[in-house]
Protein backbone atom coordinates (compact mmCIF):
# COMPACT_ATOMS: atom_id res chain seq x y z
CA UNK A 1 0.00 0.00 0.00
CA UNK A 2 2.70 2.57 -0.91
CA UNK A 3 1.63 6.21 -0.96
CA UNK A 4 3.26 9.60 -0.55
CA UNK A 5 0.58 10.69 1.95
CA UNK A 6 1.16 7.90 4.46
CA UNK A 7 4.51 7.63 6.23
CA UNK A 8 6.26 4.30 6.65
CA UNK A 9 5.85 4.48 10.44
CA UNK A 10 2.08 4.85 10.10
CA UNK A 11 1.97 1.92 7.69
CA UNK A 12 4.00 -0.17 10.17
CA UNK A 13 1.70 0.81 13.04
CA UNK A 14 -1.35 -0.16 10.99
CA UNK A 15 0.22 -3.51 10.11
CA UNK A 16 0.92 -4.21 13.80
CA UNK A 17 -2.67 -3.22 14.66
CA UNK A 18 -3.99 -5.54 11.93
CA UNK A 19 -1.78 -8.38 13.22
CA UNK A 20 -2.98 -7.80 16.79
CA UNK A 21 -6.63 -7.92 15.66
CA UNK A 22 -6.00 -10.95 13.38
CA UNK A 23 -6.97 -9.08 10.21
CA UNK A 24 -5.31 -10.47 7.11
CA UNK A 25 -5.42 -8.94 3.65
CA UNK A 26 -6.86 -12.23 2.35
CA UNK A 27 -9.89 -11.80 4.66
CA UNK A 28 -10.70 -8.36 3.24
CA UNK A 29 -12.95 -7.74 0.24
CA UNK A 30 -12.07 -4.37 -1.23
CA UNK A 31 -14.05 -2.36 -3.78
CA UNK A 32 -13.63 1.16 -5.07
CA UNK A 33 -16.81 3.13 -5.69
CA UNK A 34 -17.61 6.57 -7.02
CA UNK A 35 -17.55 9.21 -4.36
CA UNK A 36 -20.36 11.58 -3.52
CA UNK A 37 -20.99 14.71 -1.52
CA UNK A 38 -18.70 17.71 -1.18
CA UNK A 39 -15.68 18.02 -3.42
CA UNK A 40 -17.16 18.84 -6.80
CA UNK A 41 -16.77 17.08 -10.10
CA UNK A 42 -13.42 15.47 -9.29
CA UNK A 43 -14.87 13.52 -6.36
CA UNK A 44 -17.95 12.49 -8.32
CA UNK A 45 -15.94 11.25 -11.32
CA UNK A 46 -13.23 9.22 -9.60
CA UNK A 47 -13.65 5.93 -7.75
CA UNK A 48 -11.73 6.96 -4.64
CA UNK A 49 -14.33 5.84 -2.08
CA UNK A 50 -13.19 2.55 -0.50
CA UNK A 51 -15.56 -0.23 0.55
CA UNK A 52 -14.02 -2.91 2.79
CA UNK A 53 -15.64 -6.02 4.15
CA UNK A 54 -13.96 -8.24 6.71
CA UNK A 55 -15.35 -11.66 5.78
CA UNK A 56 -14.89 -13.55 9.11
CA UNK A 57 -16.62 -10.90 11.22
CA UNK A 58 -18.95 -9.40 8.60
CA UNK A 59 -17.83 -5.85 9.38
CA UNK A 60 -18.38 -3.47 6.46
CA UNK A 61 -16.70 -0.07 6.17
CA UNK A 62 -17.12 2.64 3.57
CA UNK A 63 -14.49 5.37 3.69
CA UNK A 64 -14.34 8.63 1.77
CA UNK A 65 -12.58 11.01 4.14
CA UNK A 66 -10.06 12.10 1.52
CA UNK A 67 -9.79 12.53 -2.26
CA UNK A 68 -6.84 10.14 -2.26
CA UNK A 69 -7.67 6.49 -2.81
CA UNK A 70 -4.62 5.33 -0.83
CA UNK A 71 -5.50 7.52 2.16
CA UNK A 72 -9.03 6.09 2.10
CA UNK A 73 -7.63 2.55 1.95
CA UNK A 74 -5.50 3.30 5.04
CA UNK A 75 -8.40 4.81 6.97
CA UNK A 76 -10.78 1.99 6.01
CA UNK A 77 -8.36 -0.67 7.28
CA UNK A 78 -7.84 1.28 10.49
CA UNK A 79 -11.62 1.57 10.95
CA UNK A 80 -12.07 -2.20 10.51
CA UNK A 81 -9.42 -2.84 13.17
CA UNK A 82 -10.99 -0.33 15.56
CA UNK A 83 -14.42 -1.92 15.18
CA UNK A 84 -12.97 -5.37 15.81
CA UNK A 85 -11.14 -4.04 18.87
CA UNK A 86 -14.38 -2.57 20.15
CA UNK A 87 -16.11 -5.92 19.72
CA UNK A 88 -13.34 -7.86 21.47
CA UNK A 89 -12.58 -5.49 24.32
CA UNK A 90 -15.96 -3.84 24.79
CA UNK A 91 -15.75 -1.01 27.32
CA UNK A 92 -11.96 -1.29 27.51
CA UNK A 93 -11.41 -0.28 23.87
CA UNK A 94 -9.80 3.09 23.14
CA UNK A 95 -12.73 4.16 21.00
CA UNK A 96 -15.29 3.45 23.73
CA UNK A 97 -13.13 5.19 26.35
CA UNK A 98 -12.86 8.30 24.17
CA UNK A 99 -16.63 8.35 23.64
CA UNK A 100 -17.20 7.92 27.37
CA UNK A 101 -14.85 10.82 28.13
CA UNK A 102 -16.79 13.11 25.78
CA UNK A 103 -20.08 11.96 27.32
CA UNK A 104 -18.82 12.79 30.82
CA UNK A 105 -17.61 16.21 29.67
CA UNK A 106 -20.99 17.04 28.17
CA UNK A 107 -22.95 15.74 31.14
CA UNK A 108 -24.89 18.42 32.97
CA UNK A 109 -23.56 19.39 36.36
CA UNK A 110 -25.68 19.08 39.47
CA UNK A 111 -26.89 22.31 41.09
CA UNK A 112 -24.53 21.84 44.02
CA UNK A 113 -21.58 21.25 41.70
CA UNK A 114 -22.48 24.24 39.56
CA UNK A 115 -22.84 26.56 42.58
CA UNK A 116 -19.51 25.38 43.96
CA UNK A 117 -17.81 26.07 40.62
CA UNK A 118 -19.37 29.55 40.41
CA UNK A 119 -18.29 30.34 43.99
CA UNK A 120 -14.72 29.32 43.17
CA UNK A 121 -14.76 31.52 40.08
CA UNK A 122 -16.08 34.45 42.12
CA UNK A 123 -13.35 33.98 44.74
CA UNK A 124 -10.70 33.84 42.00
CA UNK A 125 -11.98 37.08 40.45
CA UNK A 126 -11.83 38.76 43.85
CA UNK A 127 -8.21 37.62 44.30
CA UNK A 128 -7.32 39.00 40.90
CA UNK A 129 -9.07 42.29 41.71
CA UNK A 130 -6.92 42.63 44.83
CA UNK A 131 -3.75 42.29 42.72
CA UNK A 132 -4.53 45.37 40.69
CA UNK A 133 -2.50 48.48 41.48
CA UNK A 134 -4.17 50.98 43.78
CA UNK A 135 -5.28 54.15 42.01
CA UNK A 136 -4.60 57.43 43.69
CA UNK A 137 -7.60 59.66 44.20
CA UNK A 138 -7.34 63.22 42.99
Amino acid sequence: MPDAYISQTKRDQLQKFMDRMDVREADLTEKFILGSGKGGQKVNKTASCVYLKHEPSGIEVKCQCSRSREMNRYHARKEVCERLEERKLGAASRRRQAAEKVRRQKRRRSRRQKNRMLDEKHQQSERKARRRPVREME
